[in-house]
């Protein structure tokens, strides 16, 4: 009976022995509290001022577990971009293999972070306009990729030439 009842817990709740009785980590009492009142907050994926809206993470994305929502309120990042979307991850359809990281402009363009991420985006206070008018160097192959998969090519205007 009691293995019974063990199997009927450990089935309900997989991490319930280790989160609530530390049988091989310890969870602070915060999160236990969090956890057993069904009050997790879950870390931002999209930061949304560091978005510039080109859907290339969505364009990118091999299971389309990104989708792009408009914004209420457009906002002027530089002369002849306006952002009027930012990305959303569907989480059930995302299998976190780090494309939508890897080809947002910020970060490979740029080399800031992300302004997506499938885990944690994290905290920045990024002016994104300030990027956007910087050159950047990046060779042509690399550029081509990254090219083919955002939707307004406006970002790439800046490359520095002479790489």
């Amino acid at each position: 009976m009691r293995n019974l009842i063990k199997i009927a817990l450990e089935g309900a709740f997989t991490n319930f022995k280790r989160i609530f009785f530390a049988a091989d980590r310890v969870t602070d009492m915060d999160m236990k509290k969090q956890i057993a009142t069904l009050s997790v907050e879950v870390d931002d994926r999209v930061d949304e001022s560091a978005c510039i809206g080109c859907s290339g993470c969505a364009n990118v994305c091999p299971t389309n577990a990104i989708v792009m929502k408009p914004l209420a309120h457009p906002v002027k990042l530089t002369e002849g971009w306006v952002k009027d979307q930012v990305p959303e991850i569907i989480l059930e359809k995302c299998v976190v293999c780090y494309y939508c990281h890897d080809f947002c402009p910020i970060f490979s363009l740029y080399g800031q972070k992300g302004a997506i991420h499938p885990s944690c985006v994290g905290d920045q206070e990024v002016d994104v306009s300030e990027f956007l008018e910087q050159p950047f160097k990046i060779s042509d192959d690399k550029l081509k990729i990254i090219a083919q998969y955002l939707s307004d090519k406006t970002v790439l205007k800046n490359k520095e030439d002479g790489d």
